[in-house]
């Protein structure tokens, strides 16, 4: 096995959620910057998968795809072992794979709670602990989490996706002291607002968890006020491309920092939110912008109603 690290140009990065977005962006950003680098693209639409794939291989890269649904433990390990049986080493892992399960969490069924985690959390999970020992017996690699910024603040209407990013996050820290002898290196990158198919998605989810969409449930008044959401945050939000600039630099670093925001004065909200304003202060700030503020009259009037 050859020692680490290669040459970034020789090197295998594995991408999780490499179909679209932020994954597809990373990809096709390492194909054109660092010609002949080779990549694992896993994702479950393998149709998908294939377009971003000829992208990267026309810029140069030498590419496989794997068709992976994250929340199969058994389909996460057969992607560690299709790479390692394609490339022989893995040094770069991308944990990119993820969704947002939105809405109020007494209303979210416990099978979207299970999937919301095996997804996002449980899924990588597997995948790191597949990929460690090669790592290790190659002499070192790095592990790339992407988490959130609600991964450090936590919003209405989006418990169970910001639960499963803190979760990723104190994963990410315990990682990176554990995994530190073995010349393993792990980074956080948390965007904000992307634009994405992430509302889209959401959307989807909430159908499809929550009856009616929410639309008969005492939080009907903060449900319409979430289909608002994008176009709220589209003046702030970052195309999957600046993202991937912000991994392309972890990857590129011969000791990548343990967290990086990539989100429009990122680091300033989190300090505000975290650090600085009074708890109270912050709860009213986010019951605000989320429409959590509308529900107890809307609720009220329901109830004068019936």
């Amino acid at each position: 096995m050859t020692p680490f690290p290669q040459p970034i140009s020789e090197q295998v990065v594995l991408i999780t959620g490499a179909s679209a977005g932020i994954g597809a962006a990373l990809a096709q950003a390492l194909a054109h910057r660092w010609t002949g680098i080779r990549l694992v693209l896993a994702a479950r639409n393998q149709d998908k998968l294939t377009r971003v794939a000829d992208l990267c291989s026309k810029a140069g890269a030498d590419v496989i795809t794997v068709p992976t649904d994250m929340s199969d433990v058994a389909q996460v390990q057969a992607l560690a072992q299709a790479a390692i049986a394609t490339f022989g080493r893995v040094d770069v892992l991308v944990n990119n794979a993820g969704y947002g399960q939105m809405g109020p969490i007494e209303l979210i069924p416990p099978s979207a709670v299970q999937r919301q985690f095996q997804v996002n959390v449980l899924g990588t999970i597997a995948l790191i602990q597949a990929l460690t020992p090669v790592m290790r017996n190659q002499g070192g690699g790095k592990i790339i989490n992407i988490s959130s910024i609600a991964g450090r603040i936590a919003f209405p209407l989006g418990g169970l996706y910001s639960a499963s990013k803190f979760a990723l996050e104190a994963l990410s820290d315990t990682l990176r002291r554990e995994l530190d002898p073995f010349n393993i290196r792990v980074s956080i990158i948390e965007p904000g607002p992307v634009s994405t198919e992430f509302f889209e998605v959401v959307n989807r989810e909430v159908d499809y968890a929550i009856p009616d969409g929410g639309a008969n449930s005492p939080y009907r008044a903060a449900f319409e006020n979430l289909e608002n959401l994008d176009q709220l945050t589209r003046r702030q939000a970052w195309t999957s491309e600046q993202v991937a600039s912000v991994i392309v630099k972890a990857i590129g670093a011969t000791y990548p920092r343990s967290r990086y925001v990539a989100a429009t004065a990122g680091d300033f909200l989190v300090f505000m939110m975290t650090k600085l304003l009074p708890t109270r202060l912050v709860d009213l700030f986010w019951q605000k912008f989320y429409g959590i503020d509308l529900v107890a009259k809307d609720w009220n009037n329901q109830r004068k109603a019936g």
